[in-house]
């Protein structure tokens, strides 16, 4: 069963006027030409056929992902591909790829068929995955017939959220509806208080489920409302996209400022307590808002960055689509996305030598879905890998785990195309170099668009597209060719006065030199 979103876990015992900016383009340090400006429009134009083709026609609501001939759509849906398909839209209009009656028709849809949906009562909470079709919860897998059992994750509800936020201030018409859908969240439903002691705060849990699961749950009485329910025995504790329901909540005034420092940068370096992870981080502690916080950071060829949990882009930087995190938090995640989109394209073209970049999860093209990350790049030990061989590495850690030899060499890479659009703000021209080479050398693009992952040197190709990854898609050509468009919807109604002063208050020793590639 494929996640909606691939979510790092760590257990702890541990009003709008878009046609205005649709000719301008968000720069980073790159100028994009006329004729890359066309192909970036061109991109999206057929990303956002493959998008129209994932809704369900009865209910306006988009399926989890469509075969490439744009034909066959999954039989299920999930919040997070939801929030996808409604920032998709915003895009669209706002490029003049559709009307703004048409726009609003759409989410319009999308509206009502949230107002139906069997979510969560005390909590206002979503469940994982909807038929698309009837809008009744998934209960049976209908690829294979396995049970299904309603879970309430933190992640895809928190992606649901932002979009909806976003409707506050780019859709007038929608906004009254869309707040209150929003407002009903309650995601002090996820946190756990006590999670980290050491640091007087506490993190999020990765969701609950109303019954009692099979495997490891944790009976609890969520925010209060007297209502039980059988969370999971983990929280998030790395700093993956996992920490968009950190911005939502301390947006909505659920949750309090300084949880936002009970993420972990990386795992303090404690002796062997925390050997486990990738490496041994550098660092020192420091204090925000009476919170003590370790900031480490991880080197790799030359670089030092903190990680997320397993070292892919879309971890990195999914988040950073809605939020304005380089404006936002200019000395920490403003200096740590440019360096790990370096250290992305290091590896692919200087140490697996693959001539293609770009790992984060995906379809796979030998069948299923699959993480993909660059592995030093993430906090755990095992890592997700670059290629379908799972190639890693094991720098050690001094004193408590030895280090095991480099790999003489890497396997059949996979690359996803969403993750150089991903990449569009922190290295332009080599990101579209990189889609160029990828539609030119491979069977790669289809009616809508690049299809999901290309194993690059087998030449395998998956052929389909998902709404989550199609969504990034969107909305990174969204920010790029509006200026960013889709960070003020989500930064208006008081949002950016709440987590914007939270977020700039940190410095992270993030360092961007690379070592030759000889």
């Amino acid at each position: 069963m494929r996640k909606a979103v691939l979510s790092c876990v760590l257990s702890t015992a541990l009003v709008a006027t878009p046609a205005a900016h649709a000719g301008t383009a968000e720069r980073h340090g790159d100028r994009f030409s006329s004729a890359d400006l066309n192909t970036m429009r061109r991109y999206a134009a057929d990303t956002w056929r493959s998008m129209r083709a994932m809704v369900d026609p009865a209910t306006g609501v988009p399926s989890d992902k469509v075969t490439g001939d744009l034909r066959t759509r999954a039989r299920v849906t999930s919040p997070t591909n939801i929030a996808t398909y409604v920032w998709s839209t915003l895009v669209a209009r706002d490029l003049r790829l559709i009307g703004r009656s048409e726009a609003g028709l759409r989410v319009g849809r999308v509206l009502t068929a949230l107002e139906k949906m069997t979510r969560d009562t005390p909590t206002g909470q979503y469940y994982n995955w909807y038929d698309p079709a009837t809008l009744e919860l998934v209960r049976v897998w209908p690829d294979n017939g396995d049970q299904v059992k309603p879970f309430a994750s933190s992640v895809d509800n928190a992606w649901l959220a932002a979009a909806l936020m976003m409707l506050r201030d780019a859709m007038p018409a929608h906004a009254a509806r869309a707040d209150r859908l929003a407002r009903s969240m309650n995601f002090a439903a996820y946190y756990d208080p006590a999670a980290r002691p050491d640091a007087g705060t506490g993190l999020l849990r990765g969701g609950f489920w109303p019954d009692r699961p099979d495997g490891c749950s944790i009976e609890t009485d969520y925010a209060g409302t007297g209502v039980k329910v059988y969370s999971t025995c983990h929280t998030y504790g790395a700093p993956a996209e996992t920490r968009i329901a950190t911005y939502v909540g301390i947006a909505l005034g659920r949750l309090p400022r300084e949880h936002y420092f009970g993420i972990y940068r990386t795992f303090p370096d404690n002796g062997c307590d925390w050997a486990w992870q990738e490496q041994k981080p550098v660092g020192s502690w420091k204090r925000y808002l009476g919170v003590n916080v370790w900031q480490g950071t991880y080197g790799y060829r030359g670089m030092r960055y903190v990680p997320n949990w397993g070292g892919s882009m879309f971890e990195e930087l999914m988040p950073d689509l809605v939020v304005p995190e380089a404006a936002w938090a200019p000395k920490s995640w403003g200096r740590n996305h440019p360096v790990f989109v370096r250290a992305q394209i290091e590896h692919g073209l200087a140490e697996a030598k693959y001539g293609y970049w770009g790992f984060s999860p995906s379809n796979d093209p030998h069948g299923g879905y699959r993480e993909y990350g660059v592995d030093p790049l993430g906090m755990d030990a095992a890592g997700y890998t670059s290629d379908a061989e799972r190639t890693g590495t094991d720098p050690g850690y001094a004193g408590c785990r030895p280090a095991q030899p480099e790999p003489a060499s890497y396997g059949d890479g996979v690359v996803t195309p969403h993750a150089s659009f991903l990449a569009l703000p922190y290295a332009g021209a080599e990101a579209l170099d990189n889609l160029a080479a990828l539609k030119k050398n491979f069977d790669s693009y289809g009616r809508g668009g690049f299809y999901d992952a290309v194993a690059v040197r087998s030449g395998v190709v998956s052929k389909h597209y998902l709404a989550l990854d199609q969504g990034m898609v969107m909305a990174a050509l969204g920010n790029v060719l509006t200026g960013g468009d889709l960070r003020r919807y989500f930064g208006g109604a008081g949002v950016e006065a709440r987590l914007r002063p939270v977020m700039e208050l940190e410095e992270w020793d993030v360092v961007n030199n690379t070592t030759d590639r000889g």
